[in-house]
């Protein structure tokens, strides 16, 4: 199952690229959890409302975000971890701005169920079980 996974967390890495909601939502359970900087303040983004309020303030922060993945691999049967190199330029200020970071996925059922978003990588190979 790991590696359908895998192949699970890079159509919904597309599909964000894409702009594709309903993409997205495909890969995902119900109840998906998106944990990131921003939900830290405001909750996860819950649930396909949530994870279209996501999509629509991807679009507000840069219409032109996008992810580079750098590498995906399972860890055990129902855990994967992404590194992404973010890019982007400031909706307002339109300076481009680019990051590298984690994405650590959960798994229930074939289906994203949380994602959790890292701009450190060693907290994500931490919350991924996989640090020192």
């Amino acid at each position: 199952m790991s590696q359908e996974n895998v192949q699970v967390v890079e159509r919904a890495i597309a599909a964000i690229n894409e702009r594709d909601a309903d993409g997205y939502l495909a890969c995902c359970t119900d109840d998906i959890e998106l944990h990131n900087q921003v939900s830290a303040l405001t909750g996860p983004y819950a649930g396909p409302d949530g994870v279209r309020r996501f999509f629509s303030d991807v679009e507000d922060a840069g219409p032109d975000f996008r992810i580079d993945v750098e590498r995906v691999e399972p860890v055990g049967a129902n855990r994967v971890l992404a590194f992404i190199r973010v890019h982007l330029s400031g909706r307002a200020s339109g300076v481009p701005m680019e990051f590298d970071g984690g994405n650590v996925y959960d798994f229930a059922d074939g289906s994203i169920r949380r994602v959790r978003v890292f701009s450190d990588r060693e907290e994500a190979l931490e919350a991924a079980g996989l640090s020192e």
